[in-house]
């Protein structure tokens, strides 16, 4: 039993100590010597009062399974062999781990009925080959995000809204282990020394931890879930996040090859709307996309995706975001993207869109069109460049044509709320026009958002281009929308 994935029995030393004294078990005298187990108090909960709200009594039943699952899971530690689990296949697995556990209940003699002992089994699995406790969450489609505060503390985003949920953490050190198990997958590290990281799970989700003493109250773990379908612009447009002239517009601006920076803040898709833009661009281009942690994803037939890389833990080794981009400058790229532009290597992003690599794409964090430019400024001025601000100005001008902002807004929905050309310089200004916007109009009852898209009744500063490349978009598409 259990000979596949059990460890070999190791020879007992000859010359270790004897153990305490015992009361020798008749039925075992005659055989070889067994290793000492841990004692555990057999755990069997106390009746509750019919009075009992059910509530308490989940939470007594929880808390039991929890003190079971912990002995458990030390148990198949001891048991398990842990260098062959990487090739197992997980029905073998499963069963191993079923029959393991079953057999340290029996010698405990603890006794749980069919629905405690079957979410034992899945909870053990989890926590033996994936995350424990944010398994199922991983699992669940409809969470967008997991954020961690504390083991006590676990809360989800669903269509834009947060919600604490009812998984926890035995302690602070079994969410240190589960942090651990995934920053070493990538050969990360996270500790005292060096207290946060940014990694990759398996299936491409984003992963995020800080852990004490920079988190005062618990390590913080932020999980970003990988869309295994990706939005197209159709999805986007039915879900309501643009209209479909804000999507005409942008494939000509896309296909007719014009540098955009996609702007707004945390979680209001600027990724999506990044991946969702990047269908109009042609098959035959070489687009290069440069990232901290891998999260675009592109369908076209040449793509080559680089990736930055944190120092080991010797601080050295360390490959930025901008020595990707300079090293993509010698790969005859059609198209460059960069996922995010918060450093550095806004310089050489602005020199590439500069230098004949049109139709290049980043996105910024930022509240508007106006606010992404004065961050570009803000970057090219930290990176040590010393530039007058009217040169810095005209660099954006000249790079950037169209600044598309989303958001999340206050009832969780996510929108392309405006969309800005960049049309030149005026004396020391940089000059703007927005060409589509959404309209609030109130609120619904429940807190629904009631607006509109609408143009802004400003012909596009690039329709000439359009009209050269093929895109002639009527003149209609510019008409603001009637009043209501």
């Amino acid at each position: 039993m259990f000979s596949k994935y059990k460890k070999a029995a190791e020879p007992l030393a000859t010359n270790a100590p004897a153990p305490a004294a015992s009361t020798p078990d008749p039925s075992t005298a005659s055989g070889p010597p067994k290793v000492q187990r841990r004692q555990v108090v057999q755990m069997t909960p106390e009746a509750a009062p019919a009075d009992v709200a059910t509530q308490d009594k989940e939470k007594k039943r929880r808390l039991r399974l929890d003190e079971i699952k912990t002995e458990m899971h030390s148990r198949l530690l001891d048991n398990l062999n842990l260098s062959a689990l990487e090739t197992a296949k997980e029905n073998d697995l499963r069963a191993e781990i079923i029959a393991i556990t079953n057999d340290e209940l029996n010698e405990l003699g603890i006794v749980l009925n069919r629905e405690d002992r079957q979410t034992l089994h899945t909870e053990l699995f989890d926590e033996v080959t994936g995350l424990g406790p944010l398994e199922p969450l991983l699992k669940d489609e409809t969470v967008n995000d997991i954020l961690v505060n504390g083991p006590n503390r676990v809360f989800v985003e669903r269509a834009g809204k947060l919600t604490l949920t009812e998984v926890r953490f035995k302690d602070e050190r079994h969410l240190l282990r589960i942090i651990d198990k995934i920053v070493s997958a990538v050969g990360r590290r996270v500790d005292e020394s060096n207290p946060y990281v940014d990694a990759r799970l398996k299936d491409g989700s984003r992963f995020n931890a800080m852990v004490p003493p920079v988190a005062v109250d618990g390590s913080l773990v932020s999980i970003r879930k990988f869309k295994k379908e990706k939005l197209a612009i159709d999805d986007l447009v039915r879900f309501g996040a643009f209209s479909e002239e804000m999507a005409a517009f942008l494939q000509a601006a896309i296909s007719t090859r014009l540098n955009v920076i996609v702007s707004g803040g945390t979680g209001s898709g600027k990724t999506t709307t990044l991946n969702a833009l990047s269908s109009f661009i042609d098959n035959s281009e070489r687009i290069l996309t440069i990232e901290d942690t891998a999260e675009l994803q592109l369908q076209q037939t040449h793509v080559g995706r680089m990736e930055s890389r944190p120092p080991n833990v010797e601080g050295k080794g360390a490959v930025t975001q901008r020595d990707c981009l300079r090293n993509a400058l010698r790969m005859r790229p059609d198209r460059i993207i960069v996922g995010e532009t918060r450093g550095e290597e806004v310089i050489d992003m602005l020199q590439a869109m500069n230098t004949g690599h049109d139709g290049s794409m980043t996105t910024i964090h930022a509240n508007s069109a106006r606010d992404a430019c004065s961050r570009l400024e803000n970057m090219i001025a930290m990176s040590g460049i010393e530039m007058p601000i009217k040169a810095v100005r005209a660099q954006i001008a000249s790079a950037v044509n169209l600044v598309v902002q989303a958001s999340r807004l206050q009832d969780g929905s996510r929108r392309m709320v405006s969309i800005t050309e960049i049309t030149g310089m005026e004396g020391d200004v940089i000059s703007m026009q927005e060409i589509f916007r959404f309209q609030r109009l109130g609120l619904k009852p429940d807190g629904t958002i009631i607006g509109r898209f609408t143009a802004c009744g400003v012909r596009s500063h690039y329709s000439d281009r359009f009209k050269q490349w093929g895109y002639e978009l009527p003149t209609a598409i510019y008409e603001p929308a009637a009043a209501e």
